[in-house]
């Protein structure tokens, strides 16, 4: 028996399909560099940025030196601006500002680094409500909104619904300056830096402002102008906001912070190393309101001294026992004067950070958690997570065995696999994320999950380039043969043409001589196609290509999207979705049920559900994303998917749709055959064309078959009742398309090699 040859099949329909050229790895990494140079070229804007930093440089070197002068008291182009006297009455109206404390009764916390949540409480200055107007604040407010342009407002609000905004996070930056100044060591002032998100309940946008503050330790107290992003603010008029008491040495600590970002600027211009991100790719609403933020930390019970231990044992642990740690919480207010808007902040609760490499500038990713209580819940996510991620890769690999043959891989759907590719790739991005925020001890329990879901992606991709190259054949286009071209008429004879010789000799005109058939014309070369043309055939051609393309794509976009940390959650909620989806209409258009386990699809299934709800359900999760009911829509959602492929593999695929709905059936490998003649020596119906063996017939036909009158003879595979209906359980013979007859058993062992026929070699439908 010769050696069948690999023609790509459609293994549904048995069809024969054109040949194609498989998908080769330099052809991926050709599309993967193109996809690369099309989305990350920027480097035309180097110099540009190399410009704007030096002009920011230079800048910053005029305000210092002019900042300086009028501390010394010299000639200088800068004066402090006057604060409005009535502004802070009006705040003093809403925020109690802490006293300075005995230091042997009670203290504040020193360092405010971390990430702050709240209530807010709008209060529309310009038009107050009953309540309000009742209020014993309304005359300062009245008196505070004297200077400001009324016809200006709508213009400086923007889009934003403010009065709609009840929640607020800030993500502070708290750094100590200590200075020395007349012979004493000052660590009283520090600066603090960062960004207020408002948030708008009946939408998913968020309101971003950065502020620039002053932190007084010794009351706890904070001053700060808020800006919307890429507005910027000069840190010189900080102190103008600042208490007289403190006004010196916030000033003093303004010009340390001064000198220290014109240094930092310094070095990323030697070095070249330029920030890549831009404001102008931020799509969040703008506002043109000024806004000035007034912060007061909850006092504690607790004295300075053991509160130092305790921050310090939290920064550096040594195992020490210390004193309880009390409460990390403030009260605020965020003011605009030009915008006539107030909001109250009520007991925002913080989780903090620690700086990491002394007085760098604030960013996230240069910081380590500091609170022990969230060491223990970043472990125990990271032991629960690996877990999971161990369970859903055995269940993988597992499915992938049982699904390894053509015949199995031709009824799972690739576009599941790929879905959940793509999850991994979010699980794997987010979990490095939190590792390089976690950075220490919880940094390296975050790294199993994310290396598993690493695993996940690459195994779960690889299955469906697999998957799609067993199916490529179905998305081939079918080939149409050319019918030949008609032959050209002949020419009709003229009656001249049909007289004889002989009547030409007598006087006949002679026809004239026919002309030379024209020379056929030259062939021509067809036109060179261009690079792009070239690129978008062979990716909508090639199915491998295609499928690389469209990972690539989706990878592209889930990590530019993840890392700026502004990642949809419906994206999310989109994927997990569709996950089952595809699978039930590839069942349901080729009449085949998927093949897959009880055990994968309630394991894979439940185990994205656990991440999906820890971190859009669980209230306490350890990012602190507020939870999303529509979470629980989407989990019932997925489970009632998996209901209905089960359903599909108990009862029919296409189940739950009408029968006009329904796709043809398939080929019937066990038609009704007629029996032998009874009195043949062998009662069989000929030899498999696989082991060469006779295919038997069943004994309780022989003997029916016998006490039957000729004229009736039975026919194999026809039966009524029950048996009729559900066709028989499994036939001993199978009848290929080709007519080759098979046992049921070696057919199906040879399909799932090859799904071609052992003796013609034309392709073979599924069993």
């Amino acid at each position: 028996m010769s050696t069948p040859n690999n023609d790509p099949v459609d293994l549904e329909n048995g069809a024969e399909a054109p040949r194609q050229q498989r998908s080769s790895l330099p052809s991926f990494l050709f599309i993967t560099f193109v996809l690369f140079m099309l989305t990350s070229g920027r480097g035309d804007d180097v110099t540009l940025v190399r410009d704007q930093y030096l002009n920011g440089l230079n800048s910053l070197n005029r305000q210092l030196a002019n900042y300086t002068a009028w501390l010394n008291g010299t000639t200088s182009n800068y004066s402090l601006p006057i604060a409005d006297p009535n502004m802070m009455p009006l705040v003093d109206a809403f925020l109690n500002f802490g006293p300075e404390l005995d230091p042997e009764r009670g203290s504040y916390y020193s360092n405010m680094t971390g990430f702050w949540h709240g209530d807010l409480q709008a209060h529309n200055l310009t038009n107050l409500n009953t309540s309000e107007a009742t209020s014993s604040w309304r005359h300062l407010s009245e008196q505070f909104m004297v200077s400001t342009n009324l016809t200006a407002i709508p213009d400086l609000l923007g889009s934003w619904n403010w009065t709609r905004s009840n929640r607020v996070s800030l993500s502070v930056g708290d750094k100590l300056v200590p200075f020395e100044h007349d012979g004493f060591n000052n660590k009283n002032v520090a600066i603090i830096h960062g960004k207020v998100d408002l948030s708008d309940p009946e939408s998913s946008e968020e309101l971003r402002l950065d502020f620039e503050g002053i932190h007084v330790l010794s009351t706890g107290a904070v001053y700060a102008h808020a800006e919307s992003t890429g507005r910027g603010m000069d840190i010189r008029d900080l102190p103008a906001l600042v208490p007289e008491k403190f006004r010196n040495d916030s000033a003093r600590a303004v010009e340390i912070e001064l000198a220290y970002r014109i240094s930092k600027l310094q070095e990323k211009i030697e070095s070249g190393s330029f920030d890549q991100e831009s404001s102008e790719t931020d799509e969040s609403p703008k506002t043109k309101c000024s806004f000035k933020l007034f912060a007061q930390l909850e006092g504690s019970d607790v004295p300075k001294e053991l509160m130092d231990e305790l921050e310090g044992e939290i920064d550096e642990p040594t195992g020490i026992t210390t004193v309880k740690s009390p409460e990390f919480s403030l009260d605020g207010v965020l003011l605009s004067q030009d915008c006539g808007i107030l909001y109250e902040m009520k007991h925002a609760l913080g989780v903090q950070w620690v700086l990491q490499q002394g007085l760098t500038a604030w960013n996230p990713t240069h910081r380590a958690l500091r609170s022990q209580r969230l060491y223990r819940k970043i472990t125990f996510y990271s032991g629960i997570s690996t877990l999971v991620n161990l369970v859903l890769l055995a269940l993988f690999r597992r499915q992938a065995a049982e699904s390894s043959s053509a015949i199995g891989l031709s009824r799972v759907s690739r576009y599941t696999f790929l879905i959940q590719s793509l999850i991994d790739a979010i699980s794997f991005i987010g979990h490095i994320t939190l590792g390089i925020l976690a950075e220490g001890r919880p940094s390296l329990s975050v790294l199993a999950p994310a290396g598993l879901a690493c695993l996940l992606f690459v195994y779960e991709a690889q299955m469906a380039v697999l998957i799609g190259q067993i199916q490529a054949p179905e998305d081939a286009p079918a080939s149409r043969p050319t019918p030949p071209p008609a032959p050209a008429p002949a020419p009709v004879p003229t009656p001249q043409q049909t007289g004889t010789v002989g009547d030409r000799a007598e006087g006949a005109p002679v026809p004239p001589p026919q002309e030379p058939p024209a020379p056929p014309p030259a062939p021509t070369l067809p036109e060179r196609p261009s690079f792009w043309q070239f690129l978008w055939t062979h990716i909508r051609t090639d199915p491998a290509a295609r499928l690389w393309t469209i990972l690539s794509l989706s990878l592209m976009v889930v990590f530019r999207v993840v890392i700026a940390l502004s990642l949809p959650l419906f994206f999310i909620g989109s994927l997990y979705s569709c996950m089952w989806l595809m699978q039930i209409y590839r069942s349901v258009r080729r009449s085949r049920s998927s093949g897959l386990s009880v055990e994968y699809l309630v394991g894979t299934t439940l185990g994205r559900l656990f991440f999906a709800c820890y971190f859009l359900a669980c209230p306490k999760n350890i990012l602190d994303v507020e939870p999303r009911r529509w979470i629980y829509f989407v989990g019932l959602f997925m489970l009632a998917q998996v209901c209905i492929i089960f359903l599909q593999e108990r009862v029919d695929p296409a189940f739950f749709l009408p029968k006009r709905m329904s796709p043809a059936q398939t080929y019937d490998y066990h038609p009704p055959l007629p029996l032998p003649d009874p009195e043949a020596p062998e009662q069989t119906l000929g030899d498999c064309a696989i082991c060469m063996d006779a295919i038997l017939v069943d004994p309780s036909l022989q003997r029916r078959s016998k006490s039957t009158d000729v004229k009736e003879r039975p026919v194999l595979g026809r039966a009524g009742g029950i048996l009729g209906k559900v066709g028989g359980a499994r036939k001993s013979y199978s009848l290929a398309p080709c007519h080759h007859l098979f046992h049921t058993a070696c057919l199906e062992r040879w399909l799932a090699i090859k799904n071609i026929c052992p003796q013609c070699r034309r392709p073979l439908p599924p069993l």
